[in-house]
C-alpha cells in the first residue's frame, strides 16, 4: 500500500466546519444506479460531507478514513458506521456493497490498489462513483479576481503535485469499469465573507504555506475583500462537479 499523504488531519476540525455540502439529488441519482440500498462504502469520507446525504438513499453507510483526525470530528449518525481504513484496504466482507463513493479524494491513492479493492468488494453490477471539483467561482467579478490569484500565485505553489490531477476533472485517469454518464451536478451557495475565508483555510495548500511561512496567507487576502465585501453581504458561489462513474466489470 502506498504511504497515506496526510494534507488535512492538522486542519480537520476547519475541514468539517467549511467545506461545502453536495447537492442533495447527487445522492438520490446515485442511489437508483445502485443494484439494491443495502450498504455504501463512501471511501476517504473525510468529516463525511457525503456520508451524511448517502445515509439518506442507503439503509447502511460505512464511511472510512485513512486520518484518524477527521473521523474523530465527524458527527455520530445512526446509520453511519465511521472507521479508520486506507482506500486500498477497507476490511468489508467481498461482494458486499451496492455503492462506492470517492468525493475529491480519488488523486491522494494508489489507484491500482484501490480499484482491486474496489472490485473485490463490489456486489455484481456494483457502482463506483467518483467526483472532484476544482477553484470555486464567485459572482462578483472583483472578488472572483482576487480568489483567483489567490489560488493560482499566493497559495499556487504550496498545492500537492495531485492538485494538477483535479484540474482535469479526472478524466485522464484509468477506469477499470463499465462506465456511465453523469448529469451535470454543481454545489451552489450563498455566502458571507467570512465563510469564504474559512473556506480558503480548509485548503491543503493554504496550510502548506502557512507551515513553511508562520503567516496566514487568508489575513492578507482579507485585507484585500474587506474593501469590497462587508460582514452582511453574500454572494453566489459555485462549483461545478466532474465525475467518473461506472459498473464493476463482470
Amino acid at each position: 500500500m502506498s504511504q497515506f499523504k496526510d494534507h488535512f488531519s492538522e486542519i480537520a476540525k476547519t475541514y468539517a466546519d467549511y467545506r461545502p455540502q453536495y447537492p442533495s439529488d447527487l445522492y438520490a441519482w446515485l442511489a437508483t444506479l445502485a443494484p439494491s440500498q443495502n450498504l455504501v462504502w463512501d471511501c476517504a469520507c473525510g468529516t463525511g460531507q457525503a456520508s451524511v446525504g448517502l445515509a439518506q438513499h442507503f439503509q447502511q453507510v460505512i464511511a472510512t478514513d485513512a486520518s484518524a483526525e477527521q473521523i474523530a470530528v465527524a458527527e455520530p449518525q445512526p446509520k453511519i458506521e465511521w472507521r479508520v481504513a486506507p482506500a486500498e484496504q477497507s476490511g468489508l466482507a467481498a461482494e458486499s456493497v451496492d455503492l462506492i463513493t470517492v468525493a475529491q479524494a480519488l488523486h491522494w491513492f494508489d489507484l491500482d490498489k484501490f480499484y482491486a479493492e474496489a472490485q473485490r468488494v463490489l456486489k455484481a453490477q456494483g457502482v463506483l462513483a467518483v467526483w472532484t471539483y476544482g477553484v470555486l467561482k464567485i459572482d462578483e467579478p472583483q472578488i472572483d479576481a482576487l480568489v483567483q490569484d489567490f489560488y493560482s500565485n499566493v497559495v499556487g505553489p504550496y498545492w500537492p503535485p495531485e492538485r494538477a490531477i483535479v484540474e482535469t476533472g479526472y478524466k485522464n485517469l484509468p477506469f477499470p469499469f463499465s462506465e456511465l454518464a453523469a448529469p451535470a451536478f454543481s454545489m451552489k451557495l450563498n455566502w458571507n465573507r467570512a465563510q469564504l475565508l474559512g473556506y480558503l483555510r480548509s485548503w491543503s495548500a493554504t496550510a502548506r504555506y502557512l507551515k513553511a511561512n508562520g503567516t496566514d496567507p487568508v489575513t492578507q487576502l482579507d485585507q484585500a475583500l474587506a474593501s469590497l465585501w462587508d460582514d452582511q453581504t453574500r454572494y453566489n458561489t459555485e462549483w461545478p462537479l466532474a465525475f467518473r462513474v461506472g459498473r464493476k466489470l463482470s
